[in-house]
């Protein structure tokens, strides 16, 4: 069985963002980017898949401008066996959830996966869209937020968390799944690693050769930063802090 894993190419996690003076969007030059990290908890389930015995190949899959050959090259050096890159080097950034869904629905149906996954949402734009559309583009069962993840021949058995707790679904194959932070601990692309995944294949496909129209259907109008939060205050006495409270509106 082939996995079909999704990444994306986002600002590193640890990196302060700001935001741009127009309010266009954020400042991403000179800025470290990095593998989004929930997409790196799929390429690390896929990969256990693959040790297990019950996947054969693990395919990573992103869209977007050809710098995102670095998040490529690194899920290559955490085993993946191949990858592929649907590019588009001008205004990169415009790609939407829908294009991109509409992408990987074709990349899936080239491929055949037995299973596709990805993280459940992308830290720079926490759209979690993604997985939900492509599940419906290709009508297959869909498995969000998953926490646990067992296969059991031609079908799996997942694990999410709900507001009330846990809830357990049964999904038949193919399926696409999305991961949530608990799913797994992903490992670290050791140094010889990485130097073999310069010799793994990877191949570009420029999306205006896929067909697929990603003209942009939402129009961003402004970023802003939060509000700074306001300076803590030490009060003595809890009479003091449900007076406060009082003054502040929070207790009516």
């Amino acid at each position: 069985m082939k996995v079909l894993v999704a990444v994306k190419r986002v600002i590193d996690y640890n990196v302060k963002i700001r935001v741009k003076l127009d309010q266009t969007g954020v400042v991403n030059e000179h800025v470290k980017f990095s593998i989004n990290p929930f997409d790196e908890i799929a390429v690390e389930q896929a990969l256990r898949l693959r040790e297990a015995g019950v996947a054969e190949e693990v395919i990573v899959v992103s869209a977007g401008s050809l710098k995102s050959q670095e998040t490529l090259r690194y899920a290559l050096a955490l085993g993946a066996d191949r990858a592929i890159l649907l590019e588009q080097e001008e205004d990169s950034e415009s790609l939407q959830p829908l294009a991109v869904a509409k992408l990987l629905q074709q990349v899936a149906e080239q491929e055949q996966p037995g299973l596709i996954l990805l993280g459940k949402q992308a830290i720079d734009d926490d759209s979690n869209q993604v997985g939900q559309m492509l599940a419906a583009l290709l009508d297959w069962p869909q498995g969000c937020f998953a926490s646990d993840l067992q296969l059991q021949d031609s079908s799996l058995q997942l694990t999410r968390e709900i507001d009330g707790g846990l809830e357990t679904l049964a999904l038949d194959l193919p399926a696409v799944v999305t991961a949530d932070l608990r799913l797994n601990r992903p490992r670290f692309a050791k140094l010889p690693d990485i130097m073999k995944a310069k010799k793994k294949p990877l191949q570009v496909i420029e999306i205006a050769q896929t067909g697929i129209d990603v003209t942009p259907h939402l129009k961003r109008l402004r970023v802003q930063a939060p509000p700074p939060r306001p300076p803590g205050v030490m009060l003595s006495s809890v009479d003091e802090l449900l007076a406060k409270l009082g003054e502040e509106g929070v207790l009516q």
